[in-house]
């Protein structure tokens, strides 16, 4: 029934639209600008450093949120009036972001195609030149979005930017798409999260334990994902935990129980998760009673097979 109301409630906004009501429909009412804080990585951290260097506060546009970045937020929020507790919620980002259109340029423009890549796959030159590729790139992410295409940059096209989820890089060496239940692209997620399990991955691929087997996360737009009730608003990512013959993506997964089992590696593999996102992660479910004993996954039913990993 709820669905059949969002999706009644859908028609009658694209049917206003059709019929030439001039109030496009909005098709991420979920929307909001993101948090960001110590310890976050990922994209958004990248945009946030170059919108800072553009007010005036020079940071290192390494995507992660480390102390510099946090000084720099919180002499920009002084700067603004805000509350100064290095927090960037919805009211920094909307002191951070600016109007861009064609013809602009700095590195509030940078921030801008990197979001544009990251979210959309723009395959835009990060140059802070705001030329013809990027306002079609704007123009194609406002129509994605369902809001009013101009390919001028505001504060929705921004809100709804930097909202929107990221799909994770299975880039080679570190880490294996897997869709155990039939989900078929179900690896997005917020582009923290993202950012965090690929920084984990990375580090975990230096071991010599093999790729990273990584299960369902979420839909693009997140929304009901079937068998997973909690993996609806980006910040939940399942993974493998790894074989002893480091196949892990190849080879099929197992149980804790499994005489394939390799503890060792899988527990580094959550010190890693949790070593980088510090503060970030709120729970990893795995029902090893080794690991459940040093404090480093909790039990939950039907999590013997695979990590639930859970961000802030």
């Amino acid at each position: 029934m709820k669905r059949l109301r969002h999706l009644t409630a859908l028609f009658a906004a694209l049917a206003g639209l059709l019929l030439g009501s001039g109030v496009p429909a909005q098709a991420f009412a979920q929307a909001a600008f993101p948090l960001s804080a110590n310890g976050s990585r990922g994209t958004d951290v990248v945009a946030l450093q170059h919108l800072l260097v553009a007010h005036g506060r020079p940071v290192a546009t390494d995507g992660v949120f480390g102390s510099g970045t946090h000084s720099a937020v919180v002499a920009f929020q002084q700067s603004e009036g805000l509350g100064a507790d290095g927090i960037v919620g919805p009211a920094t980002w909307g002191a951070l972001v600016p109007t861009v259109r064609e013809g602009d340029g700095g590195p509030a423009v940078k921030a801008l195609q990197s979001q544009l890549n990251a979210k959309r796959g723009a395959g835009l030159t990060v140059d802070g030149d705001f030329g013809p590729a990027t306002t079609s790139a704007v123009r194609a992410f406002q129509s994605h979005a369902g809001i009013g295409v101009d390919g001028v940059a505001g504060p929705a096209t921004w809100k709804n930017l930097l909202w929107h989820y990221e799909r994770i890089d299975f880039g080679p060496g570190t880490m294996c798409a897997q869709s155990p239940d039939g989900n078929a692209d179900a690896h997005w997620a917020t582009a923290g999260a993202v950012g965090q399990l690929e920084a984990a991955a990375a580090a975990f691929a230096t071991t010599g334990n093999g790729r990273l087997p990584v299960g369902d996360a979420g839909f693009e737009h997140g929304g009901d994902i079937p068998g997973h009730a909690s993996h609806e608003v980006g910040v939940d990512i399942d993974v493998w935990p790894i074989r002893t013959d480091s196949a892990q993506c190849t080879a099929g997964r197992i149980t804790w129980q499994s005489s394939a089992y390799d503890r060792a590696a899988t527990r580094r593999l959550v010190q890693e998760i949790r070593a980088k996102a510090p503060g970030r992660v709120e729970l990893v479910f795995f029902n090893d009673p080794q690991l459940i004993a040093e404090g480093l996954t909790t039990s939950y039913p039907n999590h013997d097979n695979h990590l639930h990993i859970r961000y802030r």
